[in-house]
């Protein structure tokens, strides 16, 4: 079963579980999921792993909506928001602890022989080619800045 598969199955359970969030989620995922599908000339079936960075914009998303609501005072739409996003991220892979990241980086610090800030492009490139949807890039950012002095 593909990854859109068991979204798809899990869209239906959640109609009949009437467990509103959910449905709403994956109703928004299913359709970022259709617009990638056919944004180009023709038609094509996202890949798992297409699918992967659909849910993984559609999380920095609703973390943006977070901020942005709680800076507002919306706690409600910010709890909303949460809500949704725990659904998500059940998609997701689980994620690298930043100990693993830190591991991660000093490899690629390593391999393109960085040693200044001016390499944070490149360190960041090989990292973010490592990790594969297991890390945030902001959490990578950071770090890479961090480790480039």
């Amino acid at each position: 079963m593909t990854l859109y598969e068991k979204i798809n199955a899990d869209l239906l359970t959640a109609m009949k579980e009437k467990a509103e969030i959910k449905v709403g989620a994956l109703r928004l995922l299913k359709a970022a999921i259709m617009k990638f599908e056919v944004s180009g000339d023709k038609k094509v079936d996202a890949t798992d792993e297409d699918v992967m960075k659909i849910i993984a914009r559609e999380v920095k998303q609703r973390k943006d909506s977070i901020e942005a609501f709680k800076k507002g005072g919306r706690n409600e739409l910010a709890a909303k928001e949460e809500a949704e996003l725990k659904i998500l991220e059940a998609y997701l892979p689980e994620q690298l602890s930043e100990e693993v990241i830190t591991q991660m980086i000093n490899q690629a610090i390593n391999q393109t022989g960085a040693t200044s800030k001016a390499a944070f492009g490149k360190v960041m490139g090989v990292v973010m080619g490592m990790t594969k949807g297991q890390a945030d890039g902001q959490t990578v950012s950071r770090l890479v800045g961090q480790l480039l002095k």
